[in-house]
């Protein structure tokens, strides 16, 4: 789903949404499509009690991001997911805010997940009290707005005069939906982006694709292989299977059958794919083949980082440490050009979309020429010595280059946003070969 839609007043900037426990909740639904409307991407926060009148889900659907419910709770990532709010928000708001929510956030009481929020924040933060009249005029109730706004510099949107919950008719009524938008507007007024990097923020929720991969059959490499020196000692790399992980599991979602060709890895394998373990290059290879060939695949990412070079010759007993050793290596299997080599004898109907990784240092000149030597449809090369884009971590910053010598630049995204953006590229790679199958055609795109 997209962060919210651009050119309007909030545009590329993050609000976070606290949701009180009120009758007046239900607002906060027609709430979160103004402040997308205004380009702003927004993440909502509930209370246990606002979780009662409105669930988690409809937030979640709206926004395009998890709701966050339990003040001790983790993203996948680990983070703490109200910490995370509070350093990536450009702001908070908090509609409808309760008597109670008043009284903690005024006294430092991190009950909740919204106050939590509040409290670790240097955000700007708006507030819009709604309750019954009398809970509202209470001399606790104007003491604890009175330090809101008087010590902790919040804004607050003041309730208005009408029909009440509790069937009387007074001041307590949330206030209008637009003046709460345009004071939100005007506390970040003239402040810089806080968090611009999409890593940093909340990470939203995986688009809803449907299933354009269902039927289709996607093999994907993941993980590094291992070359033994000896019976303890190898060489291997610093892959942990995470991206490629994260490209089987959306296209699981996406309805494709899925096997993994497993190297070593250090995250869960999903549920649901067939696995195949292939620890060192040569079994790699022999388990590629023989999932896109003889299966056949409709795809083949190769993400897995295949060890260029083996021992020659392994030692049958561990090596002492006396005196220096010199290893006598030998180029490994090249599985990608052997699988492309064999890809292009099958007829063109059945031929599988081919996806090369490459992790460079420092540049990605060499990528075009790696996508050419090995033969293959799409290629992700990414910098690894870039922060947030090496091997370890949950996100990557990749660009995508076809055989049609066209480029796409992703910025830094999760490797899950990544995943699904590369399937985007496959799914449609997939649908030119079969329409070119049925014409006779000749593909000129991503595919050759």
């Amino acid at each position: 789903m997209p962060a919210g839609h651009p050119g309007g007043r909030l545009d590329g900037r993050l609000v976070g949404l606290g949701v009180c426990g009120s009758i007046a909740a239900y607002k906060a639904v027609e709430l979160v499509r103004l402040l997308r409307a205004e380009g702003a991407e927004v993440v909502v926060m509930l209370t246990p009690a606002a979780a009662q009148f409105v669930g988690p889900l409809t937030f979640a659907a709206l926004s395009g991001h998890a709701v966050e419910t339990d003040v001790l709770g983790l993203l996948p990532d680990q983070r703490i997911g109200h910490i995370v709010v509070a350093d990536a928000a450009d702001a908070i708001v908090v509609a409808p805010a309760t008597a109670r929510w008043l009284g903690a956030m005024a006294n430092g009481i991190a009950s909740d997940t919204v106050v939590a929020a509040c409290l670790a924040t240097a955000a700007p933060v708006v507030f819009a009290p709604a309750m019954d009249g009398d809970m509202w005029t209470h001399p606790a109730t104007q003491s604890n707005v009175g330090r809101l706004e008087r010590d902790f510099g919040y804004r607050m949107v003041p309730p208005q005069i009408g029909s009440l919950a509790s069937g009387q008719s007074g001041i307590g009524r949330l206030a209008e939906l637009p003046l709460i938008v345009d004071a939100l507007v005007a506390a970040v007024e003239g402040r810089p982006v806080r968090q611009p990097d999409a890593a940093a923020r909340p990470p939203r929720t995986p688009a809803v694709r449907d299933a354009d991969l269902e039927g289709s059959h996607v093999v994907v490499s993941a993980g590094g292989t291992a070359e033994p020196i000896d019976p303890v000692r190898f060489i291997g790399n610093r892959s942990t299977g995470r991206m490629g992980v994260a490209i089987a599991e959306a296209a699981l979602a996406r309805g494709a059958r899925v096997t993994i060709v497993a190297g070593r890895v250090e995250v869960a394998l999903p549920a649901g794919a067939r696995v195949v373990h292939a620890e060192s290059t040569a079994a790699m290879r022999n388990a590629v083949i023989g999932a896109v060939i003889d299966q056949p695949a409709d795809a083949l990412v190769m993400a897995a980082a295949v060890a260029d070079f083996r021992p020659r010759a392994a030692a049958t007993t561990k090596l002492t440490r006396d005196g220096s050793l010199t290893l006598d290596l030998e180029p490994t299997e090249d599985i990608l050009a052997e699988t492309a080599a064999l890809a292009r004898a099958l007829d063109p109907a059945v031929r599988p979309i081919l996806v090369a990784f490459a992790a460079e240092t420092g540049s990605l000149e060499r990528a075009p020429d790696k996508l050419r030597r090995k033969g293959a449809d799409l290629l992700v090369a990414n910098d690894v010595s870039e922060p947030g884009s090496g091997f370890g971590t949950d996100t990557n910053r990749v660009s995508i280059l076809a055989a049609d010598g066209s480029r796409e630049d992703l910025p830094l995204l999760t490797k899950r946003e990544v995943a699904d953006r590369l399937l985007d590229r496959v799914a449609a790679a997939m649908d030119e070969r079969d329409a070119l199958a049925h014409t006779g055609g000749t593909t000129t795109e991503a595919h050759r």
